[in-house]
């Protein structure tokens, strides 16, 4: 396995990464008209249809297709959607879901062996400086129960990386979409139980067009390429090297934020955004340039 990325496949990460970063503004738009159940059962069934008619199922156990469908549906993005239906903000879940790349870091140590070298570690550090700069300084109506939803999330995400290391060489948007069929059925249970049918089908009445947009940017550009992608990278790379590309996720979504609606950009942000940043570059160029010295 390559010890950094290469400059395409840093590309990917960084598309991934702002996809998903601007993403924490189209929920919170969606959100003022489906519940948080509800969304996340629409986003993984527009996954699942029509596309599992035309991708063949991945040679993988159906363990793990049950396990990362679970894992990324109804335990990452189910708690998520919970957590920021009026129990944290926008800004604040992007940064806390971040809690995943440490959690993968320390999954995978723990079940495959791999080590942390000490430049990972002092990236992961000014990185974990960032983040905690934009904690200190968020002003945000939140709640105990909104930050263990995210943690959970967070878990979960990690969780979920670790079953999808597991696929080896297949096709990754089929295992996404594989994978999206043992997401719905938790999901829609679950919503039918907590939020009720009334309310499911308020929600569909009262949709328009941007909703629906809303919906299936979540289908197609987060869950079918991010994810597939992602998965993509982490089979070709070390888990410490693919997943600090996510403590952009939150710089991503404070920038949206701002353009779209209108939050300031102090000064304090700025900062938490060059720690996040020069970790990330520590940790992707410096292999390149200890070579580069070894030459």
């Amino acid at each position: 396995m390559h010890a950094a990325l290469s400059p395409t496949h840093a590309l990917l990460a960084l598309a991934v990464v702002a996809v998903w970063g601007t993403n924490f503004v189209v929920i919170r738009e969606v959100l003022d008209t489906f519940t948080p159940l509800w969304l996340a059962a629409l986003r993984f069934a527009f996954v699942v249809v029509p596309a599992v008619f035309f991708l063949p199922r991945p040679a993988v156990p159906l363990r793990d297709l049950a396990a990362y469908g679970v894992l990324i549906g109804a335990g990452q993005f189910g708690l998520l959607f919970l957590a920021m239906h009026g129990r944290i903000s926008p800004g604040l879940a992007s940064l806390v879901v971040q809690m995943q790349v440490f959690f993968t870091i320390g999954l995978a140590m723990l079940g495959s062996g791999e080590r942390l070298r000490p430049v990972q570690g002092i990236a992961l550090v000014l990185a974990a400086a960032g983040l905690g700069v934009i904690a200190v300084h968020v002003d945000a109506h939140t709640t105990p129960l909104g930050l263990l939803l995210v943690l959970g999330a967070a878990l979960s995400w990690a969780l979920g990386n670790g079953v999808n290391r597991r696929a080896g060489s297949v096709n990754m948007l089929a295992y996404v979409v594989w994978s999206s069929l043992f997401a719905v059925p938790p999901l829609l249970a679950m919503a039918w139980w907590v939020e009720g049918p009334q309310v499911l089908l308020h929600g569909v009445r009262q949709a328009g067009a941007s909703t629906w947009l809303g919906v299936a940017w979540q289908s197609v550009g987060n869950t079918m390429f991010g994810y597939s992608a992602w998965g993509w990278l982490l089979l070709r790379h070390p888990a410490a090297t693919v997943t600090p590309w996510a403590l952009l996720v939150p710089v991503f979504g404070m920038g949206a934020a701002a353009a779209w609606l209108h939050e300031p950009l102090p000064a304090w942000k700025l900062i938490a955004a060059a720690l996040v940043v020069a970790g990330l570059a520590l940790n992707v160029f410096a292999p390149r340039l200890r070579r580069l010295v070894a030459a």
